[in-house]
């Protein structure tokens, strides 16, 4: 029985492993490969949203892979590329989009936000600070001593 179930997850296990694409590529020379390379580890793939698409068994990286290659092999450079491949998914692809209107909350939002924490923080501690002097200022006259004097000892 337990020859049976090692078999069956033999089988299982190896249905997955066939099911993984290997990228074959023919490159003419290292400096292509080498682009290729860069390409598809700084490019984003839009179904896996956190990982390259050099790194993504997603089918649309795989057609983003192939359209790097043919690219490459027609001459062009790697801007032509990326702006090509911006063109078709937006600038999600880009791990590191343009500073343009439509990004500027992504660029400036989090200084932003970091700017606002600690104006925040100054505030809180200068009003603190004068509540705190306002206090010290407060004192008892004369009489008023005379009198808290005289509680105390009624308590003593």
């Amino acid at each position: 029985m337990k020859r049976v179930l090692y078999a069956v997850g033999l089988m299982l296990a190896s249905l997955g492993l066939a099911q993984a694409s290997i990228d074959t590529y023919d490159f003419s020379t290292q400096a292509e490969r080498d682009r290729y390379r860069t390409l598809v580890e700084e490019l984003r793939c839009p179904k896996c949203q956190n990982q390259n698409i050099a790194d993504s068994d997603a089918p649309i990286a795989m057609d983003m892979r192939d359209e790097i290659f043919k690219k490459l092999e027609e001459g062009q450079s790697n801007e032509e590329i990326v702006g090509f491949l911006v063109d078709r998914y937006g600038d999600f692809v880009r791990y590191k989009p343009p500073v343009n209107k439509s990004t500027l909350i992504l660029w400036y939002g989090p200084a932003a936000l970091l700017v606002i924490g600690f104006l925040m923080v100054a505030v809180i501690v200068l009003r603190r600070r004068s509540l705190r002097v306002g206090k010290d200022e407060q004192q008892l006259s004369g009489d008023e001593q005379d009198r808290l004097a005289d509680i105390l000892k009624q308590y003593k």
